[in-house]
């Protein structure tokens, strides 16, 4: 509808950009938000199958507490593969390019979708964990690619609104996930083998709409040294009007990296000149995932169970909670360009901290009044609401802000990583959380939601509206603030004639 109203020239370039927007996601950021919560539906129907497999090959159950281990791995499995994938990325995305590096991806979609499929003819709860590590091996690479290539694709103006486009997805992932997962879909205890094998037709999707969408002009100008292609990418994304400006910004930062070659993750740590973007990357890149908002899909159920919602509704409570996350991502999309990253996070992470208390206090409270079931589900939307305005769009963004061409595959993988183990490791420990700290249990990350929002008030620097290169020069003073000085003045010379 809004493309109709735009210049011919405009309206091919927009819809060029919304179609690498869509042909990037839908096998990126999508795949990851589905296989982040169609785990939930068949939770009892997955342990079921655990147990009666054991049983069938050693004639004894498993106990209770080696169930929920079992189960407990299979979802943390994900975050792992992820972590591999994170490790991944940067070398597909130096080596193959960005989109490529998107198309190759999807083969470890084709192989956990079969071994999904077949796993319960198979008798083998085994081939679901190498499924869930696979998927989650895909989500790595895409996760840190996607956010590159769009950010590197997009003109100046849109960088941000368009790099949010992947938390869109994300959301996106999820509602769908929640929504085939439900008992009238393939939420059925038989069923559950397709449900999680489905995630091969978003991989189906990006093969057949990716191969129609440019490369990265970035990654064929500085990396290749391809300046036709780099124009004709360009040419591609922004249509038939003036790219000489766009063309020279591109040159010097072409230029800044002159005889650099691509760094290497360990090497961020080493340099000073980074020393302010690692940091923020690693403080941030570890608050999106501490704070606890991705465990709410994974463990959704459990959750809702816990603040006394009914286990017939629970499913699609659950699915309030992705739609919550889908409509701020888009409102965050419109606004990260008016407001700025600052305040979306500042303000995202201090509204989570502030229902997470609410939440607390009404789980407490739950046995002496009744309405404070109603009072916690509310606070969980509430936290939802507040985590898509802010930190699931913007953090995903910042390595490809705060790096430059020859230090950003290095900064993805080392965000990407560190993001991974956090999930990993609150993946794995969140249902022993939840029997040891009973009505505490969003205690510590509430704790982490008040250090993001400090943190980002005092550190982190505004890249709204400004080039890559400049963002690379404003960190550069903030690194170094006293050369960003000057030279001290002196006064001149007083030359006395005499004693007074």
């Amino acid at each position: 509808m809004l493309l109709g109203i735009l210049p011919p020239s405009l309206r091919i370039q927009g819809r060029i950009l919304l179609l690498t927007i869509c042909a990037a996601g839908i096998g990126g950021t999508f795949q990851f938000g589905y296989n982040l919560s169609i785990i939930n539906a068949p939770t009892s129907h997955i342990q079921e199958f655990t147990n009666e497999t054991w049983q069938a090959r050693t004639g004894e159950p498993l106990p209770d507490h080696l169930i929920l281990l079992m189960w407990s791995l299979i979802v943390s499995l994900y975050p792992l593969g992820g972590l591999f994938g994170a490790l991944l990325a940067g070398p597909l995305a130096i080596t193959l390019g960005r989109k490529k590096s998107l198309l190759v991806n999807n083969i470890f979609v084709v192989l956990a979708a079969i071994l999904f499929g077949f796993s319960r003819k198979a008798g083998s709860f085994e081939m679901i964990m190498l499924g869930r590590l696979l998927v989650g091996v895909s989500a790595g690479v895409s996760m840190n690619i996607q956010p590159m290539y769009l950010g590197e694709s997009a003109p100046k103006e849109l960088r941000g609104a368009v790099a949010m486009s992947s938390a869109i997805f994300t959301a996106l992932g999820i509602v769908m996930g929640q929504v085939v997962g439900l008992r009238e879909l393939l939420g059925d205890p038989q069923a559950w083998p397709l449900l999680l094998a489905s995630c091969l037709v978003p991989g189906v999707l990006q093969l057949a709409s990716l191969p129609l969408v440019p490369e990265s002009p970035r990654y064929l100008l500085i990396d290749c040294g391809d300046t036709e292609a780099c124009l004709a990418a360009l040419r591609r994304l922004r249509g038939s009007g003036d790219l000489a400006r766009e063309l020279e910004e591109l040159e010097e930062e072409r230029a800044a990296c002159q005889g650099c070659r691509a760094r290497r993750p360990w090497e961020l740590f080493q340099h000073r000149a980074l020393r302010r973007q690692v940091t923020s990357l690693v403080v941030l890149g570890s608050a999106m995932e501490l704070c606890g908002n991705d465990l709410m899909y994974a463990y959704a159920s459990s959750v809702f169970q816990k603040a006394g919602v009914p286990e017939a509704k629970v499913q699609y409570a659950t699915i309030g909670t992705g739609s919550c996350e889908l409509l701020m991502a888009i409102v965050s999309c419109v606004a990260v360009e008016r407001m700025g990253r600052r305040v979306l996070l500042i303000g995202g992470y201090s509204l989570m901290a502030c229902w997470g208390s609410i939440f607390t206090v009404a789980l407490c409270l739950q046995s002496s009044f009744p309405w404070t079931l109603y009072l916690a589900v509310a606070c969980i939307f509430a936290s939802i609401l507040s985590f898509g305005i802010g930190p699931a769009g913007v953090t995903g963004i910042l390595a490809t802000e705060l790096f430059d061409q020859m230090a950003r595959p290095a900064a993805c993988m080392v965000c990407g990583a560190l993001m991974w183990i956090m999930l990993f490791l609150v993946s794995l420990g969140f249902p022993f959380i939840m029997e040891a700290l009973s009505h505490f249990l969003y205690v510590p990350f509430l704790g982490v939601c008040v250090c993001g929002a400090i943190y980002t008030g005092l550190f982190l620097p505004e890249t709204k509206g400004k080039t890559l290169q400049e963002i690379s020069e404003e960190l550069h003073r903030l690194n170094f603030p006293r050369r960003a000085q000057g030279p001290t003045w002196r006064s001149p010379e007083v030359i006395q004639s005499t004693e007074l």
